[in-house]
């Protein structure tokens, strides 16, 4: 079956995905906080620290820890999954297109697919931890995952970096 493409069809990759999880030692139940697999640097693009339970037999999302050192922030990035962040622990705020939207420990944070988004810490001492949630594995084995990175610009910078009208 081909996962994207002119071979692709979505009844067979629907039947693909099995209704059991089949855990092995390669793609455990469990993943230990320890084993976390941390993201390069130069594949994040920002201060933030990413750690992927990678090794979860999941299909169709991925789960991340994610870090943002205190006083600083993501970088402005759209992509054209959906993505939840649980606040495990700290305070900050973020940006989605001209919206921001504070948060604290406890509170869930929606980032609509396609949308230019900057998440901050607002904390000049502690960190910001997320249990960050995205179908990002899906939309890949669909052939049509795509993001794009601002850097540490504002929504009107970004939109015009990409030539997009402003608002």
């Amino acid at each position: 079956m081909a996962q994207s493409g002119a071979g692709f069809a979505l009844a067979d990759f629907l039947g693909a995905i099995s209704d059991t999880v089949r855990p092995s030692a390669a793609r455990p139940v469990v993943v230990h906080a320890g084993e976390l697999e941390t993201l390069p640097a130069d594949q994040v693009h920002n201060p933030t620290k990413l750690s992927i339970a990678g090794k979860l037999p999941t299909a169709t999302f991925e789960i991340f820890r994610q870090t943002i050192p205190a006083g600083l922030s993501s970088d402005m990035q759209r992509h054209h999954h959906e993505t939840v962040h649980f606040v495990i622990s700290g305070e900050g705020h973020s940006e989605v297109e001209d919206e921001t939207e504070s948060w604290s420990a406890g509170d869930f944070v929606y980032t609509p697919p396609w949308t230019w988004h900057r998440h901050y810490n607002d904390s000049a001492a502690e960190p910001v931890e997320f249990l960050t949630i995205e179908n990002s594995r899906l939309l890949g084995l669909l052939g049509v995952g795509r993001r794009q990175s601002a850097g540490l610009a504002t929504v009107a910078e970004a939109r015009a970096r990409f030539g997009e009208d402003p608002r």
